[in-house]
């Protein structure tokens, strides 16, 4: 796909979108059952079944998905095809490119083993590596505007409202 099929395929939503704002918000969701041996969760991707569980720094078997890694992982598609769509759109010609993403715990939060210890990522660092003619003004902007416009990088860094509630079946 080059800059003039991805604007072609873009403007009748932008359109839209401009026209009534309302049909722009859209509410994604998730779920997951605990069902079942083990401690874990069943998450319901849309093409499978992922098997979440505890790190095996936090006792787990390893076998199961951690949910951290999980949410790595996420952020590493969102900014992977938000690089792509914006290197096509500012035409930043890419022969290959990789995503990488760490984030640093400290697993005694989690287990409650010092109150003090945040629970939680305390730094993520999102890396891109691209095999590409471009100048590095463009390199720059690239990244400008993949940071911009990624969704999870975006949720990730300026953390939204989150709420919690629980309730009997």
């Amino acid at each position: 796909m080059d800059a003039a099929e991805l604007r072609q395929m873009q403007a009748p939503l932008k359109e839209r979108y401009k026209a009534d704002p309302k049909a722009a918000l859209i509410t994604l969701k998730a779920k997951g059952s605990t069902d079942g041996e083990g401690i874990a969760c069943k998450v319901e991707t849309g093409r499978a079944i992922a098997m979440a569980g505890l790190h095996p720094a936090t006792g787990g078997s390893g076998l199961e998905l951690c949910s951290g890694d999980m949410l790595l992982e996420a952020l590493v598609a969102c900014a992977g095809v938000t690089l792509k769509s914006v290197a096509t759109a500012i035409e930043v010609p890419l022969k290959t490119g990789n995503v990488y993403a760490e984030g640093d715990l400290d697993f005694r939060g989690t287990l409650g083993v010092d109150k003090e210890t945040p629970v939680g990522f305390a730094e993520i660092r999102l890396r891109f590596e691209v095999d590409t003619s471009a100048p590095q003004d463009k390199l720059d902007l690239l990244l400008k505007l993949t940071e911009r416009y990624c969704v999870v990088y975006q949720t990730i860094k300026n953390g939204p409202k989150v709420s919690a509630s629980m309730q009997r079946m």
